[in-house]
C-alpha cells in the first residue's frame, strides 16, 4: 500500500530517530531501563512530550523476554497514565511503525510513537529463533537460524550467484562502513574466523547484542514544524513467503521484490539502501530482488551484521534511512526489514526528502 493511494492522501514522514549504542550484553539494566534514554532521545529531538503524542506502538518479543506480555512493562517507559492511545505487534519494530503509518493515514492523530527493543544475551537466540518454524515438520528438528541460513547461502552457491570470498567482501565492507557509526556494535576489521556452519564463517554471521531503537512520525505541515528536512514515506508494503521451507527458492526473494513495487521503489532509482540482511548471503538474494546495482550505497551503516538487536534491527534500518535523508546525505532512499527463516517476510519503504 502507498502513501499515493492512502485514504485522505495524507503525507507522513519520520521526524525523529534515536537508538542505543547495541551491545553484547545489558544485563545489569532491564529492558525499561535500556529503552528509557532512547525514548527521552527521540522526544527531545522534536520537543514534543509523551502528552503530546496521538499514537504508541511497540514491536517486541515475549520469547526473548521469556515471559507473556513483557511488553506491558516496557510501557512504564513510555508513561501510560494518563491513558494513551497504545498497540503493540509480536514482531520487529519496523511492523509497529507500519501499523503506525495506517493509524495516522486514518487522521486519527496527527503524531506517533514507535519503538522497539530486544535483548538476546540473556539466552541462546539461535534456539528461539527456532519457535518461528513449523511445529509439527520442522521445529521438533530444532534447525537454528544459522544452519537455515547456511542452506541458503550454499543454495546461492551451487546456482552460481555467489562464492565464499563474495561473502567475505561483504561482511568487510559492512564492518568498515560501521566504523563510522558510534552506535555498531562491531566495527573496523573484523576477521572471517572458523565455519559456524558451513559455508558461513563468524564474519558472515550477526553478532548476538541487545539494543533498542525509537521513531517519531508525523503528518503534514505538522511533520515540517517538528524537523528541518523530513523524510517522507513515498511508500511502504510488506508481504510474506509461504511458510514451508521446501516449497521456496531460498536464491530468491519474490515477497521482498512484491513490497518494492507496490511501495514504489522501482518507480525512480534510489541512492541508499538499508537492508536487513543478518547474514553475508541475504545481502546477494536483497540486492537482486530490489535491482539495486553498485551506485546505490548499501548499508553505509554496518547494517544487521554490525549490530543486529533482534525485534528493533529492521527499524535501526528505516531509522538510518530516514537520518540520512534528515542529513542531507540521501535524497531517495530505501530501508527494508526482515523476519523469520531465511528472508520469510518482508517490508519495504522509501523514504525522500524535501528538494533542495
Amino acid at each position: 500500500m502507498t502513501s499515493a493511494g492512502a485514504p485522505g492522501g495524507r503525507d507522513i514522514a519520520v521526524v525523529a530517530f534515536a537508538q542505543t549504542a547495541h551491545r553484547r550484553s545489558t544485563e545489569e539494566s532491564s529492558e525499561v531501563e535500556m529503552l528509557m534514554p532512547v525514548l527521552h532521545d527521540v522526544l527531545a529531538q522534536t520537543g514534543l512530550r509523551t502528552a503530546d503524542i496521538g499514537f504508541t506502538c511497540s514491536g517486541s518479543s515475549d520469547y526473548l523476554a521469556g515471559r507473556a506480555f513483557s511488553f506491558t512493562l516496557a510501557l512504564d517507559g513510555v508513561g501510560a497514565w494518563p491513558p494513551i492511545s497504545e498497540s503493540h505487534v509480536e514482531m520487529d519494530g519496523a511492523w509497529a511503525l507500519y501499523e503506525a503509518w495506517t493509524k495516522l493515514l486514518t487522521g486519527d492523530a496527527d503524531t506517533a510513537l514507535v519503538y522497539s527493543y530486544g535483548k538476546s544475551s540473556p539466552g541462546s537466540v539461535r534456539d528461539v529463533l527456532t519457535r518461528q518454524l513449523d511445529p509439527y515438520y520442522v521445529a521438533p528438528l530444532w534447525p537454528d537460524s544459522v544452519a537455515l541460513a547456511a542452506l541458503q547461502a550454499q543454495a546461492l552457491i551451487d546456482a552460481g550467484d555467489t562464492d565464499e570470498t563474495a561473502l567475505a567482501g561483504v561482511a568487510a565492507r559492512s564492518r568498515a562502513d560501521a566504523a563510522a557509526n558510534p552506535h555498531a556494535q562491531l566495527n573496523g576489521p573484523v576477521p572471517q574466523g572458523d565455519y559456524v556452519v558451513r559455508p558461513l564463517r563468524a564474519g558472515d554471521c550477526p553478532p548476538v547484542g541487545d539494543g533498542a531503537a525509537a521513531v517519531i512520525l508525523a503528518a503534514g505541515e505538522r511533520a515540517r514544524e517538528l524537523c528541518e528536512r523530513p523524510a517522507w514515506i513515498r511508500g511502504i508494503d510488506h508481504r510474506v513467503e509461504a511458510h514451508a521451507l521446501g516449497v521456496r527458492d531460498l536464491t530468491d526473494s519474490p515477497s521482498t521484490r512484491l513490497a518494492a513495487e507496490r511501495a514504489g521503489a522501482f518507480e525512480r532509482p534510489v541512492d541508499t539502501a538499508e537492508l536487513h540482511a543478518p547474514f553475508s548471503s541475504q545481502e546477494i538474494v536483497l540486492r537482486k530482488a530490489l535491482r539495486l546495482d553498485d551506485r546505490v550505497r548499501v548499508n553505509p551503516s554496518g547494517g544487521a551484521l554490525a549490530a543486529n538487536p533482534v525485534m528493533a534491527a529492521g527499524l535501526v534500518r528505516i531509522g538510518e534511512a530516514a537520518a540520512r535523508v534528515h542529513r542531507g546525505d540521501s535524497d531517495r532512499a530505501l530501508a527494508h526489514a526482515t523476519s523469520g527463516p531465511c528472508l520469510q517476510q518482508n517490508l519495504v519503504a522509501v523514504l525522500e526528502g524535501d528538494p533542495r
